[in-house]
């Protein structure tokens, strides 16, 4: 290659849109999908806050892209009202529900000791902000920074 990247490569025949980016693909979305979007997010923000940059989660090795596609993919089925493969249209009500039930499973799973002495507050509200805002936010760990001590 010439270069590090093929930055200075544009394609004539393509013609990408904001909307085209924006579309809903056809596949599945469920709630099991949901609720690992929101787990894993919340999951690798709060290690991130504590200096990880890696963080082993569910057998797979995961990173802030991880985290960033989680609350992406949710942030776009609430703004566009997605469907889930049972009939209910995915809304911030949903989400913050189902945020406040995976948490309080996850309490339970590390135990209150090790979740209460965790930054799952600040990683949770975070999450939450960035995924109900009204207007895309750029990558997560940009506001993040403002919370690392």
């Amino acid at each position: 290659m010439p270069a590090a990247n093929q930055l200075g490569t544009l394609r004539a025949d393509v013609h990408v849109t904001r909307d085209d980016l924006l579309l809903m693909h056809e596949g599945a979305r469920t709630e099991a999908g949901l609720r690992e979007n929101i787990r894993v997010g919340v999951q690798y923000i709060e290690a991130w806050l504590r200096g990880r940059g890696a963080v082993p989660l569910y057998n797979l090795m995961e990173d802030a892209a991880t985290a960033e596609i989680s609350r992406a993919q949710i942030w776009q089925w609430i703004h566009l009202a997605a469907k889930l493969d049972d009939g209910r249209t995915v809304t911030g009500a949903l989400f913050t529900s189902l945020l406040d039930d995976e948490m309080a499973k996850l309490r339970e799973v590390l135990t209150p000791a090790v979740y209460d002495k965790g930054r799952f507050p600040e990683a949770i509200k975070l999450f939450s902000d960035m995924t109900l805002a009204s207007s895309f936010e750029e990558f997560l760990t940009n506001p993040a920074y403002k919370l690392v001590a």
